[in-house]
């Protein structure tokens, strides 16, 4: 390995020895506020360091990871999310009893996993960045242990993980057996029917393996199961973490793996991630109808939003990966933002999650009640937000491609999924009851840190809404690149 090397790769190194630096911090002395800022300053070191390391790419570093513009700016917008995810997990934890500090090395660890998933180009990394991602989050779903649902949900997720894991390591080992090769390029050209590259029996055997373990970690139908469940149980933080950096960074490996060479169109994987997309667009808005618990509605809704995404991932042309990568940003800035509320507004010994928890917020806590409307209305696609625009591109790019079935399943579900969004609105504006005595959140000021990174968050939910020419231009010249 080079120096050149060692430079494109900065970013993630600093971001691994920040993980050890906390770690050996709280071996030295345990203090919650050293550890979330060491978590930070480390997080603002890699992040600083990507224009370093955007001296010396594109760059093949070894066979194992591709380090581009289209790496460098998905490794910005995860380092970018886990930051936020500490500046609300501190403000939450500081309610929770136990240690807390181990929390931010477990998330560093989850963010490296993220960014050595981005940045694979070869089954062995896709391999180690994926169970890098999962066995931090076995520990971060449960790590309110003491509680009966972060350890059940703990549980199921560490079962279904490791068992998707061991699909995905199958699937592997047969694509391998079939192509001689575990370059991520070479088997999407066998994919895409280039000339004297066939998979037999084993080979689709194999792509079916890996499909489920990367269906499993997107939570698209019928690889959901998992989603509601452990979305509730888990810590607040833990929950916006599995919502943003582990979805985010596994469909940016599905763009990196299946977009270089050309279209999938009408190929058996294609038809696949069709069915996949129509039937998480319907199941994740039909099965949140009914959820009085607002993570379980959001988690029945993330489902339909990856259906949204495959709309965009399966249509062909350039346009498909900026639309999906234009929707995903503005899916990871609302549901972050819509679950920093719930942190902030539950910090306390036990969460708050309920439906009628919420009624009256904002004759209680009126800029959070609007915060909290202004990501429900982006979720639900509403104008001048983000999610409108994002919900415009990928339209846009299924219409190019004439994906006219996949477009009215979208627009028919979206319609459905509005009825949920304005239940929890409806909510947020009732009057209190005259015998209502509960309130959620202690009547102090919310966090200096949970406030800047909500505020932000707002922030660039409207600019992305009202003026996307900047985030389009560079998404536009990251993608021209991919592969």
């Amino acid at each position: 390995m080079t120096a050149s090397d060692l430079v494109a790769l900065s970013p993630l190194i600093l971001l691994s020895a920040t993980a050890l630096v906390v770690m050996l911090s709280i071996a030295i002395r345990r203090h919650h506020g050293a550890s979330a800022t060491l978590a930070l300053l480390g997080l603002a070191a890699s992040f600083a360091s990507l224009r370093w390391a955007a001296s010396v790419t594109p760059r093949q570093v070894t066979g194992l990871l591709l380090i581009d513009g289209y790496t460098l700016f998905y490794w910005g917008v995860l380092l970018a999310l886990a930051a936020a995810v500490v500046l609300l997990a501190y403000s939450y934890l500081e309610h929770q009893t136990g240690h807390q500090e181990e929390f931010y090395c477990l998330m560093l660890l989850a963010t490296a996993g993220g960014l050595v998933l981005v940045a694979s180009s070869h089954m062995a990394s896709l391999f180690l960045g994926f169970e890098i991602l999962s066995v931090s989050l076995y520990a971060l779903i449960a790590y309110l242990h003491l509680q009966r649902l972060p350890l059940e949900a703990g549980v199921k997720y560490l079962v279904l993980a490791a068992t998707s894991s061991a699909f995905l390591l199958f699937g592997m080992a047969l694509l391998y057996s079939e192509t001689g090769s575990m370059q991520l390029a070479t088997l999407a050209r066998f994919y895409m029917g280039a000339p004297n590259a066939a998979l037999g029996a084993a080979g689709w055997a194999g792509t079916v393996l890996m499909l489920t373990g990367i269906g499993f970690k997107l939570a698209v139908v019928p690889f959901h199961l998992w989603t509601p469940d452990v979305y509730q149980g888990a810590p607040l933080p833990t929950t916006a973490l599995v919502a943003t950096i582990s979805k985010g960074s596994v469909f940016a490996l599905l763009l990196r793996w299946f977009h270089p060479a050309g279209s999938l169109a009408g190929t058996p994987v294609w038809w696949a991630f069709v069915i996949m997309a129509a039937a998480s667009m319907l199941a994740g808005n039909l099965l949140a109808l009914r959820q009085n618990n607002v993570k379980r509605l959001l988690a029945y809704s993330s489902i339909a939003h990856m259906g949204y995404l495959m709309v965009a991932f399966v249509a062909a042309g350039p346009l498909a990966v900026q639309a999906a990568t234009y929707y995903l940003l503005a899916y990871v800035i609302t549901i972050l933002g819509a679950f920093g509320i719930m942190s902030v507004l539950c910090s306390g010994e036990e969460e708050c999650c309920e439906l009628e928890d919420y009624r009256g917020l904002f004759w209680q806590r009126p800029v959070l009640a609007a915060m909290f409307s202004a990501m429900l209305l982006s979720l639900a696609g509403i104008p001048l937000t983000a999610g409108f625009l994002g919900k415009f591109y990928v339209m846009a790019a299924g219409a190019s491609s004439a994906l006219w079935l996949l477009l009215f399943v979208l627009v028919a579900s979206s319609t459905i999924g509005l009825y949920y969004y304005l239940r929890v609105l409806v909510v947020l504006f009732s009057s209190l009851p005259e015998d209502h005595v509960k309130v959620m959140l202690p009547r102090g000021r919310v966090p200096a840190g949970a406030g800047f990174s909500l505020a932000v968050l707002v922030i660039l939910l409207f600019v992305f809404g009202l003026y996307p020419a900047p985030l389009w231009d560079l998404i536009r010249g990251i993608s021209a690149g991919i592969g």
